[in-house]
């Protein structure tokens, strides 16, 4: 085995480090820049996309003589670290298999990019463009597929490859049969995705290794498993669903509602067979049982028979195509179960020979389409003088997909039969290949003749161009190929073909990959399927007659299952949405409130009933003293309570809640907690002054702001509540009677003032010790905001800027000279004590969130009392820029730890000598000025445009109000009181 590709001197004298992972990082970088750029190069877009893949082509190309002179199995090894502490390593393994797809990846992938910008090129250049890179980014996840030894690695990419695959099928987005074609691929292959991220979890968790490498040389650490069973069916359902296979197949042939490029590439050449890829990489595992053997087998000569039989159904170029393709990859998964070397090469062979026919093919019907706008068979015929080399490319791809010599298709059909002759399945498996062949060949046949010779169906509309070189020389290339690896098969056999099979079975072996084996029984096999596959072009319509009038299957089809099943799921979550989701904030808070309830009473009930348990335990109350002031400030909180829930005035009970939350502050103080106290303070300050203006603002409510809960749904609330209160009380009364680990205590408050240089320990946890979650957090606040105000939008879309202070009256505040005049004072005064809190913070109670609540309670009570474009104007920018300066501010902080440390957000300090005194300064400042202006920027989005929508003009009196309950009298006096 190669230690690493410095072996290749061609590669290292102009690629740096380890050369796979940079070839790998050059596709994602070049398909992120064509974004940019392609838009920007007019129709010669499609030149400069392929100048990605042909690059990465040729670099790949120079792994031909490393990997076929190698002794043994040649593998290239390298590994970049990703998350080492979970033991997730970005690991590239490059062999002979690998290389074989990464070589028809870019390859084909070079061709595709050319033909696409010829086939888009009446389209708008944006168009083009965003086809092109998806088409970029799709070949560069296709790579990092194939190439990832580590499964978590590599399943990131395989579900990558979905989700391009969808954006491309659904390309044509106003085609209602594309977008739904494109969403059964997605939920198919996803869902087949999940099936195989659990199956590579529990691998990984029972070979101790998510190396794909390292599992596949050690079989049994998997086959004597007891979970092998399982590990083996979730494989088997995520590449049956990639690589369509039954029941699964139906949803490829319904892609093809994708741009033909995209079928060529996906659909035909590269996507579909990453099921293979997987199968074949698990196929030392799999193979370990003879039951895990005969479901590959079963389920491959299945899709074959069932494939084939729909393609005799079929009408329209691409689909007859499709279903030509499904057929194949049931007949690549039959070779995967069948042992022996012989399969290796017959798998590697076809898998060759599939590509360069079949996106050839792919190519040509698109050519044929696109000319004549018509897409099925009978409706095209003589179009040979039209297109001469779509049409000669058309025969040579064709007749290497029928299998006949001199083409590399014929080599490959001679080592499937010869593959299957030789294993334990030799009579069905050989019986249903003959049949399921024989159909390919009428395929390639009525594929190559009609449309170009066939007169009886001539078309007959004006052709809309002929020959376009961008969309020529795909198939041109492809055929030639076919026809020159058939000539001259020791090239593949040394170069391509033979590093794939040996890769493929693990062992070094003679490959003979060679077009005359002399007279044998699979000469004789292939001589029979030609002849049957002839007679069938013969006599086509009466074979299409014969299968269309099968009504059987059409009466049980698997995919009315599927849509049945789909449509089925809409049903039940249509009614749950009207059921739960029913725009009643009531009843989500007591559906919430009432299964938090009965989780936490079932857990304390199991704690302290359930097999094993001590009963419930109750915290040691020994040696504690009264204390007065503690108990007065406890029963205002419970009053203040008391009062919120039985006011039918909602200020009443604003009050009342109020009174709550500072005596809650106060307890806070009292025992410790100033951080929390502060926190609570300026949160609860924030409450009352926004759901006061929103009061104020609020139309038509009357008579004295009631509120909309009636006395005949009190008691359950009451009851509810009651039972929610206890079970908390319950829940932390079991808390506090557990032993204290002070261990994690101990340490923050021996290490904040020694590592992070502050003696606030609060403080110093949320912007050293876990700085991360703290900009999780403050990510999550501005996100929330900027959703908030987008949804809150005023119904007549004019924005703040818009707002005409003489006519709307969410511009006005509250009519009182003396808060109008106190209020600017208690501004100033308010923001000043933010910035202190905030500097402070480090060291004493405070810090950028606290100081953040306290400068937003200041512009909050100067909206009240001026209204909201005063406050909008004394913030001078926009909340949502202030909130993008923040989370700046936060990961800025960061950076240089990264650079210095190796480690993001690790702050770093220098002490700045002034003569007179010395400043310890650090760049946890700055992360907590980004946390200030966040939090300054969120709240008052919301609170700007929550004003704004209460104070629109189009909001009417009873909107306000419950459809059951009559509407107030008009009469405001009791908001100015």
């Amino acid at each position: 085995m190669f230690p690493n590709t410095l072996e290749n001197a061609f590669l290292s004298g102009w690629l740096p480090g380890e050369t796979v992972p940079t070839l790998l990082l050059i596709a994602f970088l070049g398909a992120a820049l064509s974004f940019v750029a392609l838009p920007r190069v007019g129709k010669a877009a499609g030149v400069v996309a392929a100048a990605l893949p042909f690059t990465l082509f040729a670099a790949f190309l120079t792994y031909v003589p490393v990997l076929a002179t190698g002794d043994g199995v040649p593998t290239i090894m390298q590994t970049v670290q990703w998350v080492p502490s979970l033991g997730i390593n970005f690991v590239t393994r490059l062999d002979g298999f690998s290389l074989l797809f990464a070589l028809m990846i870019t390859g084909i992938g070079t061709l595709v990019a050319l033909y696409a910008g010829a086939y888009y090129a009446d389209k708008p250049a944006a168009d083009r463009a965003r086809f092109l890179s998806y088409i970029l980014l799709f070949m560069a996840a296709m790579l990092g597929t194939v190439l990832s030894d580590n499964l978590i690695v590599m399943f990131v990419f395989w579900e990558m490859t979905s989700l391009i695959s969808f954006l491309l099928i659904g390309f044509n987005s106003a085609s209602k049969e594309a977008r739904a074609a494109a969403l059964q691929s997605l939920v198919i292959t996803a869902g087949g995705g999940l099936a195989l991220f659990g199956g590579l979890l529990i691998t990984g968790m029972e070979a101790g290794t998510f190396s794909l490498r390292a599992i596949t040389l050690e079989p049994s650490l998997i086959a004597e498993s007891p979970w092998f069973y399982v590990i083996a069916t979730l494989v088997l359902i995520g590449a049956f669903t990639k690589s369509a296979q039954f029941p699964f197949h139906f949803w490829l042939p319904n892609a093809m509602q994708a741009p033909t490029p995209a079928s060529a590439y996906l659909h035909s050449a590269t996507m579909v067979k990453l099921g293979i890829f997987l199968l074949a990489r698990f196929d030392p595992i799999l193979s370990t049982s003879d039951v895990i053997v005969m479901v590959m087998v079963g389920f491959g000569l299945t899709t074959m028979l069932v494939a084939a039989v729909m393609a005799l159904r079929s009408e329209g170029l691409k689909a007859i195509l499709a279903y030509s393709t499904v057929a194949s990859l049931g007949l690549l998964v039959t070779l995967i179960g069948l042992q022996g070397p012989g399969s290796s090469v017959g798998i590697a062979g076809f898998i060759l020979a599939h590509a360069l026919y079949k996106a050839a093919l792919f190519f040509c019907a698109g050519i044929v389409i696109h000319a004549t706008g018509a897409t099925r068979v009978r409706d095209v015929g003589a179009l040979f003088t039209l297109l001469p080399l779509t049409a000669v490319s058309t025969i040579l791809a064709s007749l290497s997909m029928a299998g006949l010599p001199p083409f590399v298709g014929f080599i490959a059909k001679e080592y499937v039969f010869e593959a299957k002759l030789e294993s334990s399945f030799a009579g069905i498996v050989t019986f249903v290949a003959v049949g399921v062949n024989s159909v390919l060949v009428a395929i390639a046949g009525i594929v190559a003749l009609r449309p170009f010779f066939s007169q009886k169906s001539a078309f007959k509309g004006e052709p809309k161009h002929g020959e376009v070189w961008g969309m020529t020389a795909g198939p041109v290339v492809l055929a030639s190929m076919g026809v020159f690896f058939g000539l001259f098969a020791d090239i593949p056999q040394y170069f391509i073909v033979g590093p794939a099979a040996v890769a493929l079975s693990g062992a070094p072996f003679y490959v003979s990959f060679e077009i005359w084996h002399g007279l044998t029984p699979m000469l004789a096999l292939s001589v029979l399927v030609i002849a049957i596959g002839a007679l069938m072009v013969w006599k086509w319509d009466a074979v299409q007659s014969a299968a269309k009038s099968l009504s059987f299957i059409d009466r049980f089809s698997v995919e009315k299952g599927y849509n049945a099943t789909f449509q089925g799921l809409l049903s039940v979550a249509r009614l749950s949405t009207q059921t739960l989701q029913n725009g009643q904030m009531r009843t989500y808070l007591v559906a919430t409130i009432a299964v938090v309830t009965a989780a936490m009473g079932y857990a304390l009930l199991v704690g302290a009933f359930g097999p094993g348990a001590a009963g419930f335990a109750f915290p040691s109350v020994e040696g504690d003293t009264i204390r007065p002031y503690l108990a007065m400030v406890s029963a205002l909180v419970v009053a203040g309570a008391l009062v919120a829930a039985v006011a039918r005035s909602m200020i009443v009970s604003l009050v009342g809640i109020g009174l709550s939350g500072y005596g809650i502050a106060v307890i806070f103080m009292k025992n410790g907690a100033p951080d929390l106290a502060l926190t609570q303070l300026s949160v609860e300050t924030l409450f009352v002054v926004i759901v006061t203006a929103v009061l104020v603002k609020l139309p038509a409510v009357g008579d004295g702001l009631k509120t909309y809960s009636r006395f005949d749904i009190r008691p359950r609330d009451a009851l509810l509540s009651t039972a929610f209160g206890a079970a908390i009380f319950l829940v932390v009364l079991s808390i506090a009677a557990k032993p204290f680990n002070p261990s994690i205590t101990d340490y923050f408050a021996a290490t904040s003032l020694t590592e992070a240089f502050g003696r606030n320990v609060v403080n110093v946890i949320l912007v050293d010790f876990r700085a991360l979650d703290t900009l999780g957090e403050i990510a999550v606040v501005a996100f929330a905001a900027i959703a908030a105000w987008a949804i809150l939008s005023l119904s007549d879309g004019k924005g703040p800027a818009d707002l005409d202070p003489a006519h709307d009256r969410s511009t006005r505040g509250v009519s009182s000279l003396i808060f109008s005049t106190t209020a600017q004072a208690f501004f100033i005064l308010m923001i000043a004590i933010s910035v202190v809190v905030l500097f402070r913070g480090h060291n004493e109670p405070g810090g950028g969130f606290i100081g953040g609540l306290i400068a937003s309670a200041g512009f909050a009570v100067l909206a009240l009392a001026l209204g909201v474009n005063i406050a909008a104007q004394k913030l001078i920018l926009h909340p949502v820029v202030w909130m993008g300066v923040g989370l700046v501010c936060a990961i800025v902080s960061g950076i240089p730890g990264a650079v210095l440390n190796e480690s993001f957000l690790t702050h770093q300090w220098v002490d700045l000598n002034l003569g007179f005194m010395t400043l310890k300064l650090g760049t946890t400042y700055l992360f907590d000025i980004g946390v200030y202006l966040t939090v300054i920027g969120g709240v008052l989005a919301f609170l700007i445009r929550v004003q704004q929508q209460t104070g629109s003009p189009d909001a009417k009196p009873s909107d306000a109000l419950p459809a059951d309950e009559p509407a107030p009298n008009t009469n405001t006096q009791g908001a100015s009181a």
